[in-house]
């Protein structure tokens, strides 16, 4: 494993630091996360339909919604770092956001209307169904990223706007904006943290302490699944609508965090840092987030969760087992070739060139790589 000379006398040469990917290159520890952060998710929506029937289930299902999410949006914030109000910058995010978020809210209200025989389902850009939360979330987060970054103590401002949300019910549901104002400490957190915050949690120590505390939360979990409301998970209500006193609502958003990010980075302790037969998946997430979703629903209503042997340990593990297979085809480069129109679209004729752009488009590759890197300098 070591190539350095270890006789008598002498001290082993120290490993040299790990390289960081070059410019334009992926990191494949970010990928591998957020495939698996997204497997995961795949998994938990192809446990609703079984858990009320396995206790051990429902813990599980608990386990891996107390950290998959919080995971997924604490990289999404680490990769918003640098975002600003650049013409192309607010392009991408038209584009990468806006467009897929109107497509497949659009999508999901009318394949539960015609396929799924939901005839009152309305087609309404303002009130996000099922998984497009996540976009209408994202935009707002990453719209907002420059305050962030400006003030001078984000996190205990972004708790503070969580804990108001959740004490909040007459926010209802437009735009989604109780998950969006309680999830938001994670898309903070993401833009606070550096490289080396990442580096701590991928320590032969931390992974080793993951083992005990990821059984200490499953048994936890299962203690606590007739005891508590598992609506906490989802972020999507208030305290008074869960019928509990106000104050359980910022208890409720900072233990949710703190049992979160002991989790979180159990799981990114996990995650392998090497390129992996599943990282270049890593790159189409977000095909396989938003496509799944109709799989589950059709699995659902076309009874297909019904067969009472799925229902037992064997069913359970082989539903898990689909669920995998499925989101990992769907984050694969044929499928996101097909979607990428609704995706990625170009959609260059709907925007104005910027001068900046033009300016840079008429630099050479190194110039460009230079005033890049003195604009990110110190984020």
């Amino acid at each position: 494993m070591f190539a350095a000379d270890t006789s008598p006398g002498q001290n082993p040469a120290p490993r040299p630091p790990a390289r960081p990917p070059a410019r334009g290159q992926r990191d494949a520890f970010f990928d591998n996360a957020k495939y698996l952060a997204i497997a995961l998710v795949a998994m938990g929506h192809s446990w609703e339909p079984l858990k009320g029937d396995s206790r051990v289930l429902e813990a599980l299902y608990c386990v891996v919604y107390a950290f998959h999410m919080p995971a997924f949006i604490i990289i999404s914030g680490y990769f918003s770092r640098n975002f600003d109000m650049r013409p192309d910058r607010l392009k991408r995010l038209v584009t990468g956001v806006v467009v897929p978020y109107v497509l497949f809210e659009t999508g999901y209200s009318l394949f539960e209307r015609y396929v799924n025989d939901s005839p009152g389902q309305d087609i309404s850009l303002l009130d996000p169904w099922y998984l497009t939360w996540f976009l209408c979330a994202l935009f707002v987060w990453r719209l907002t990223t420059p305050v962030w970054r400006a003030v001078r103590h984000p996190l205990p401002l972004a708790f503070g706007v969580a804990m108001l949300a959740s004490v909040s019910p007459s926010i209802g549901d437009d735009l989604d904006l109780q998950r969006v104002l309680q999830f938001l400490p994670y898309f903070v957190l993401g833009l606070c943290l550096r490289p080396e915050h990442f580096a701590l949690v991928r320590r032969w120590p931390v992974r080793i302490a993951a083992v005990p505390v990821f059984a200490l939360a499953l048994a936890f979990s299962w203690w606590s699944v007739p005891r508590m409301n598992t609506a906490w998970f989802y972020h999507r209500d208030s305290a008074q609508e869960l019928g509990v006193p106000w104050w359980c609502g910022p208890v409720m958003v900072l233990a949710m965090f703190g049992c979160s990010m002991v989790l979180t980075a159990g799981f990114l302790s996990w995650v392998p840092g090497r390129r992996m037969w599943f990282t270049a998946l890593g790159a189409g997430t977000l095909y396989g987030y938003l496509l799944h979703g109709f799989v589950v629903k059709y699995a659902d209503h076309a009874g297909w969760f019904d067969p009472r042997w799925l229902h037992g340990p064997r069913g359970e593990i082989l539903v898990t087992v689909i669920a995998g297979t499925v989101v990992t085809l769907l984050c694969s480069a044929p499928v996101r070739r097909v979607f990428r129109f609704a995706m990625e679209p170009d959609m260059a004729w709907a925007f104005r060139q910027d001068a900046a752009e033009l300016a840079r488009g008429r630099q050479s590759p190194r110039e460009r790589e230079g005033q890049d890197g003195r604009r990110t300098a110190g984020v």
